[in-house]
């Protein structure tokens, strides 16, 4: 459907994958933090495969505005029957209309299904562009009478656009791993900024470290923990050796069917223990081995020459390459994991030692560990701050979630900071 939008033409969008892949993916290379998530590529996939329809509560209606034959700006915006696979929790404010006899769904929702990964999500050639993709995302929401639109994990200029359309920003923590060796000095050691900076807390692209240097070895990263932390770390990963466990790395086309299909057997376990049927289809990581390989480093678990379990990483560009995408530094996303047996620390050894070691031997400067989790503290993966923004139609609900998210920021900086103090980096008096 298209639609006359000064000075924009304006078209939604309801099959991903009629969205051509160069434009998209061109647009996305300009962006502050574009990730693999956002490729024109992997949000087919999840249309084409089944995982992200109007059958499972994924209704898309990808915005995309036209400057001529140029594509201006675009998004990736559902219309949502439910609040499942976000990862930024509105249950509350849907319960709250509910007790009001109002309905919250069909709500909008600018984000990467099943994907709790910061980055660029209004892709646009320039500031202008991108304020004329907000005030088009408002007014159709409006128009459909829509209860509310959320950009979900957004970078600075994203946030910044929503807030200067009087959107309502939130905050929330990750925990990322940075390969940069800290300073010695404990006043210069600190990873988190002061309490009351929690704006500046590590969206993507914030901050230099070029008086950093990038661990030479694992043992190189080790050292730079406290000595607790070290030790605790070679004991799981001693555990894990003990059982009789060996890995095994793959990575890009080298992943083979048998790799992949292993792999799912492993991702769709660990959902169906937890009494869930897994969001991702066998079709989605198809496409991904077709469409996306170079993306992908999968870690296999053997023991007695059987494999056991798995672990599954994104990369923003292929590490063989030269650098990351729009020249950024090279990323590296922790994704599913799996097992088939019960191994005491296979999890942190699958999901955080062996991703961590490869990054080092492969020269990638950062590993997101996901979202939630304090217990990846213990691993080096430092806390930093993501956002989100919303704007609800409905006038007196939307004061009310305003003043709650005043209050829950006050208690984000107070976790922060309680966060800082427990950094697992090294002090100066430690052995």
């Amino acid at each position: 459907m298209l639609q006359a939008i000064t000075p924009f033409r304006q078209q939604i969008v309801t099959d991903p994958g009629a969205i051509a892949p160069q434009a998209w993916n061109a647009l996305l290379a300009r962006q502050h933090a574009p990730t693999p998530f956002m490729r024109a590529e992997y949000l087919a996939a999840l249309h084409a495969s089944g995982s992200a329809v109007p059958e499972t509560g994924w209704a898309p209606r990808f915005l995309l505005l036209w400057d001529g034959d140029e594509l201006a700006a675009a998004c990736p915006l559902y219309v949502k029957a439910h609040s499942y696979g976000e990862y930024v929790f509105d249950w509350a404010w849907a319960n709250a209309y509910a007790e009001h006899g109002l309905r919250y769904y069909p709500k909008a929702l600018v984000a990467v299904p099943f994907t709790p990964v910061p980055g660029s999500r209004l892709l646009a050639r320039d500031g202008a562009a991108r304020a004329a993709l907000v005030r088009a995302l408002l007014a159709w929401c409006g128009e459909r009478k829509l209860s509310s639109l959320h950009v979900l994990f957004g970078d600075d200029a994203d946030v910044a656009a929503c807030e200067a359309a009087e959107l309502m920003p939130r905050h929330q923590v990750q925990f990322h791993w940075k390969n940069r060796r800290p300073p010695r000095s404990p006043a210069a050691r600190g990873a988190l900024p002061p309490e009351g900076a929690l704006a500046a807390l590590g969206r993507p692209g914030g901050g230099s470290e070029d008086d950093l240097v990038p661990y030479r070895d694992f043992e190189d990263f080790l050292a730079a923990l406290a000595q607790d932390k070290r030790k605790k770390i070679r004991q799981e990963r001693r555990k894990v050796a003990a059982a009789g466990v060996t890995f095994r790395c793959v990575r890009g086309a080298d992943i083979a069917p048998a790799d992949w299909a292993f792999f799912y057997r492993c991702y769709e376990r660990t959902y169906l223990e937890h009494g869930n049927a897994p969001y991702l289809t066998p079709a989605f990581f198809e496409a991904m081995a077709r469409d996306m390989a170079a993306h992908w480093v999968l870690f296999i678990a053997e023991r007695a020459g059987q494999p056991i379990a798995s672990s599954l990483i994104a990369v923003s560009a292929d590490p063989a390459g030269a650098g990351g995408q729009n020249g950024s530094e090279l990323v590296a996303y922790g994704r599913y994991w799996g097992t088939l047996e019960r191994v005491d620390c296979l999890h942190f050894e699958a999901c955080y030692y062996q991703p961590i070691d490869w990054c080092i031997r492969h020269g990638v400067a950062r590993f997101e560990g996901g979202a939630q989790g304090e217990h990846k503290m213990a691993r080096a993966l430092l806390p930093v701050a993501t956002a989100s923004c919303h704007w609800l139609a409905h006038p007196a609900f939307a004061d009310a979630v305003a003043r709650f998210l005043a209050r829950e920021d006050q208690g984000m900086e107070r976790y922060l900071h309680d966060l800082q103090e427990r950094s697992p980096l090294r002090h100066s008096n430690d052995g």
